[in-house]
């Protein structure tokens, strides 16, 4: 069955799939199916659409003034690190690590992270099974799903 769906996620044009087809697609995976089609060039390609449209995504009248920097570390086949900045009422998204220090660290797993974008987990449930770990602001974590329109499968 994986393979079925890491075919159809191969042939997937994600630039036309908007994310309430995305949240339907990851919620119709299992994790186990999930961690084994996020390999290569596949899951370079599914992360680099996923935090690109994060910044689409954004709500800058729930962030206000907030500012901030989120370093968001996907572990898998091997650790991918991405950063988001919240300043001036914008939202810009780096792939890699950057020299300043981030207000909040998150690291899971491919699938646990699919599952949070897409609106398919509860960051609450992720961190209370330890699915999610965090370093710095708490707070900014237990708030950050409200800056983000999070699609509904």
């Amino acid at each position: 069955m994986a393979d079925n769906i890491s075919d159809r996620l191969a042939g997937l044009d994600f630039a036309s799939v908007s994310p309430q087809e995305f949240a339907g697609i990851v919620k119709s995976m299992s994790a186990k199916e999930i961690n084994e089609v996020t390999r290569g060039d596949l899951r370079r390609h599914i992360l680099k659409e996923v935090f690109g449209r994060m910044e689409r995504q954004f709500r800058p009248e729930s962030a206000g003034a907030l500012e901030a920097v989120i370093r968001w570390k996907i572990t898998g086949e091997s650790d991918v690190v991405y950063e988001t900045t919240i300043s001036g009422g914008a939202c810009t998204v780096t792939e890699g690590r950057t020299d300043g220090e981030p207000r909040l660290t998150l690291v899971m797993g491919d699938a646990d992270f699919l599952k949070l974008v897409s609106g398919n987990a509860s960051p609450v449930t992720l961190f209370m099974l330890r699915k999610v770990k965090i370093a710095g602001d708490v707070g900014l974590a237990s708030g950050l799903t409200r800056y983000f329109d999070i699609p509904k499968a």
